[in-house]
């Protein structure tokens, strides 16, 4: 199908995330951003029953991905292009627009020849720069502080790519009791997916925006930002993939560990994160 043709075929208004148009959930719509022409189409399905423990199966034609808390299970299919969400009960908009998006999302683009990766990005001076880091290192406190600053945040927990194009995730940020409490201007969403959620709305965003550099996250004794050397890069961005899989194009893998890299080092404060995060955007000011 050409580009052009996939802009015919696109409904008006249609809305997506994560480079794909999303069908089958308009009651999510508001969490998701303006689907751009030539996103292919993903079918959403969500149907509630009892589903049967197996194990996470994933192939070239379908995979199916246990729904992490709560039970429930996700068929993907390749052809057509469709998830089918059953759990005990009826996934709500909320939950899935985010966080349970994101794992169908991380499928479809390994299809798609996509890379992706466990983290999200903030925008500086029309450039996205991806945050990254191992669990509780602090990414989503980080994304929520920038947002509230007045930064636009690309994504949360999933950073899609085409190249060096960034897709935009759904507009929110969940977040842990502390920092939605220190934050404000949080919505209490309860238990969701594996633990209790605060969400911080995030402000409409372009669909598409070049990646600039990387920024991993990590704790130490004050603020600080390391450049990680070349040499290194690639063993540092390898853990952070959505999937544990070869990678889609290893000579696009060589083009995103050439760009700018650095660690953003931070106490284990709430105090600190200030300015660890002005740190952040100086860093990509400075490119």
């Amino acid at each position: 199908m050409t580009r052009r043709s996939a802009q015919e075929q696109r409904a008006p208004g249609s809305s997506g995330a994560y480079g794909l148009e999303i069908r089958g959930a308009a009651g999510a719509a508001r969490l998701l951003v303006e689907a751009r022409a030539g996103w292919p189409p993903l079918r959403i399905i969500r149907r509630s029953g009892p589903v049967a423990a197996s194990p996470d199966v994933f192939g070239v034609s379908h995979a199916e991905l246990r729904v992490r808390g709560g039970g429930g299970r996700i068929r993907i299919d390749r052809k057509p292009s469709r998830a089918v969400f059953t759990t005990p009960t009826r996934v709500s908009d909320d939950a899935f627009a985010h966080p349970y998006l994101a794992p169908v999302a991380a499928v479809v683009a390994y299809w798609l020849g996509r890379p992706s990766f466990h983290g999200g990005g903030v925008v500086v001076n029309g450039g996205v720069w991806g945050v990254l880091g191992e669990r509780d290192a602090g990414k989503s406190s980080t994304l929520a502080w920038l947002a509230r600053a007045g930064y636009g945040v690309v994504s949360d927990d999933l950073l899609v790519l085409e190249g060096t194009t960034v897709f935009a995730g759904p507009r929110a940020v969940d977040l842990r009791a502390d920092p939605a409490r220190e934050l404000g201007g949080c919505v209490e969403l309860g238990f969701v997916g594996q633990r209790e959620r605060w969400r911080l709305p995030l402000d409409g965003i372009a669909s598409e925006l070049p990646l600039r550099g990387w920024v991993y996250l990590g704790w130490g004794d004050r603020v600080e930002a390391v450049p990680i050397p070349v040499s290194e890069r690639l063993q540092r961005l390898d853990p952070m993939m959505s999937l544990r899989l070869p990678f889609v194009r290893p000579s696009l893998l060589l083009e995103l560990v050439s760009l700018p890299t650095w660690e953003l080092r931070r106490p284990r404060r709430w105090d600190s994160i200030s300015e660890a995060a002005d740190s952040l955007v100086q860093l990509a000011d400075s490119r």
